[in-house]
């Protein structure tokens, strides 16, 4: 039978390089977004609304996968609406596909909020987990809309029959434009102008990132892993932590990061200094940037974005991810972080979005 993926968020970080993965490997693949790309070759789009069923319904008549790669969600201005609105999306989808019954396996894309918490109570005394944070950690006693993401997949499962899987990344580094948790395309554009201006390229997050361990997960690393456990039997109905399989610490990482721009680093001070607050400011000074080393994007929101980098860099407590889950079951694959982050910048450069 023809493996007929549909991934679900195709110009995320995640999403995009899933999407180009599955092709490579010869899957028949169709890509959702509200404003799909038409630049992959071999990527079927499908313009539609998660949160319309109708639309769904419509867009989807003719399409029958066998395989759900879900990697989106959307941001809402408290954890109750998220929770709303993120497992409606879910919902929708999989009630919108439920009378086809061609999908044999669902993949959830979540994160390590799982064990840190939400947005609005991230990582807040009180609910830190021991760390490197494991599978079989409990539920924080918290509102959290990846919980409620997962139950609506646990749920459509049981109704429907398919297997299911759920993929808990780490900080993912991967190429995709206009993507709101993007820290490696932030720290290249944050590196970016503070070479071209002079400014100091002082790392902006806390003492326990500065000095604690931490680790990655690469968007392709993500995109093999949740290959890997649709075709593995062993590995389904199971959640996975998911990161590059290195630690390393950012006071390390900060300078390798600015040994590739031909920067000088700046250390933790004793003092957090937040992106939002050091690149307020820099839209027209991008611009300029922009028109003087003809890039090809001169918005820098579509770029960078400070808000969730400086969620992952001014975290109170050092943050690693125990793989041993998915090794057991022969998930080997490994990428040296630095690789992650100097192919990113290297991708960035030569495709003329920073200088």
């Amino acid at each position: 039978m023809t493996n007929i993926a549909l991934v679900v968020g195709s110009t995320g970080i995640t999403g995009s390089n899933l999407a180009e993965n599955l092709i490579s490997k010869g899957w028949t693949t169709y890509g959702l977004a509200r404003n799909p790309r038409t630049d992959v070759a071999g990527l079927t789009p499908i313009a539609a609304n998660l949160l319309d069923i109708n639309d769904l319904s419509d867009k989807l008549r003719d399409i029958a996968p066998t395989h759900v790669f879900f990697t989106t969600w959307m941001r809402n201005e408290t954890e109750a609406e998220n929770i709303r609105v993120n497992s409606a999306l879910v919902r929708n989808l999989l009630d919108t596909l439920s009378a086809k019954q061609t999908v044999k396996h669902v993949a959830l894309v979540t994160g390590l909020k799982h064990y840190l918490g939400p947005f609005d109570a991230y990582a807040k005394a009180g609910t830190l987990p021991e760390t490197p944070v494991r599978e079989e950690h409990p539920r924080l006693d918290i509102e959290n809309f990846y919980y409620a993401q997962e139950d609506e997949v646990y749920a459509a499962a049981d109704r429907d029959g398919f297997t299911w899987s759920i993929h808990r990344p780490h900080t993912v580094i991967g190429h995709a434009v206009g993507n709101l948790m993007n820290m490696g395309s932030t720290l290249a554009v944050y590196a970016s102008i503070c070479k071209e201006t002079g400014r100091p390229f002082r790392f902006p997050g806390s003492a326990a990132q500065w000095e604690g361990i931490s680790d990655v997960t690469d968007a392709q690393i993500l995109a093999e892993q949740m290959i890997w456990v649709a075709v593995t039997d062993a590995a389904h109905n199971e959640a996975f932590n998911i990161a590059n399989g290195d630690v390393f610490r950012w006071k390390w990482l900060w300078k390798q990061i600015a040994d590739w721009f031909g920067i000088e680093p700046v250390g933790f001070d004793t003092t957090i200094h937040p992106l939002e607050t050091e690149m307020k400011g820099y839209d027209v000074l991008w611009q300029e940037i922009a028109a003087k080393y003809q890039l090809k994007e001169p918005a820098l929101s579509r770029i960078s974005n400070a808000w969730h980098t400086d969620l992952d860099l001014g975290r109170p407590l050092e943050v690693m991810t125990d793989m041993s889950k998915s090794r057991k079951l022969g998930f080997a694959v490994y990428k040296d972080t630095r690789d992650s982050f100097f192919g990113l910048f290297g991708k960035l450069r030569a495709e003329n979005l920073i200088p």
